[in-house]
């Protein structure tokens, strides 16, 4: 399987139609996943973690949206032996699983516009650290699942600045020139394959403090990366691309 990095926005990002038929068209493009592993921005917890097994409701994870974006169902399958698969991929790790977190909206957002049908089982894995390098090496141990079917799926954002959300503009506004310089600079370090830059993304990257002033939602590319490294450099091919509000919504198939 490849390996996806998909900007998922916050859920009003489901009412452009352009994003939603740009997931829809990428999704078209890859063989059926017997299974999905997803990694969302907004799940850090140590230790590792695995979303429930049992079916738990959506986990809403935003806060003063109408109604009908706290209604929003996807009942998708779990995938109850995966929580044991990837604890032997680690050495024997104990993934904790907890029994009452379902999908966020970094999981279920995109998702229901990728696979529509909820047919296909997933899982949610938290982020124990935001360290690249750790988050690299996750990546990396994972890597076998996708011989195995697992599609692995990192959840950000390429550029995430809330303050550039401005619902009185145009959401194809164009971008500050902060998001768009380090939108380029991205593109050509992943499209290069150049995991080092990206790792150390915080002194070689532009203006990285105002692109990402937290860092969680670029976290999942590292684990993307490391996923995609066990066929080679892990060189990405832009899936999606553009901006939403000033912040990029690139997105990447390795």
């Amino acid at each position: 399987m490849p390996v996806l990095y998909l900007s998922h926005g916050a859920p009003p990002l489901a009412d452009d139609t352009r994003w939603t038929a740009e997931l829809a068209a990428w999704s078209r493009e890859l063989p059926r996943p017997r299974q999905v592993l997803i990694v969302s921005a907004h799940w850090e917890q140590a230790p590792l973690t695995m979303s429930s097994t049992r079916g738990a409701e959506l986990t809403y994870d935003f806060w003063g949206f109408p109604r009908r974006y706290y209604e929003v169902r996807y009942d998708a399958p779990t995938a109850p032996g995966l929580a044991a698969e990837v604890s032997a991929l680690l050495g024997g790790v104990d993934v904790h699983v907890d029994q009452e977190r379902g999908l966020d909206h970094g999981a279920y957002v995109p998702l229901k516009e990728m696979f529509p049908d909820a047919d296909i089982p997933v899982q949610q894995l938290s982020m124990p650290t935001l360290d690249p390098a750790a988050l690299f090496e996750l990546g990396r141990a994972l890597a076998p699942l996708r011989d195995q079917g697992t599609l692995v799926v990192g959840s950000g954002f390429t550029t995430h600045n809330l303050s550039w959300f401005d619902p009185r503009q145009p959401a194809s506004a164009p971008p500050p020139s902060v998001s768009a310089e380090f939108d380029d600079w991205a593109r050509e370090a992943v499209e290069g394959g150049d995991v080092d830059t990206l790792l150390d993304f915080a002194h070689r990257a532009p203006a990285p403090g105002l692109a990402h002033p937290t860092t969680e939602h670029l976290a999942p590319l590292f684990v993307a990366m490391g996923a995609a490294s066990s066929t080679g450099t892990p060189a990405g091919r832009t899936a999606v691309d553009g901006f939403w509000y000033g912040m990029s919504k690139r997105s990447w198939t390795f």
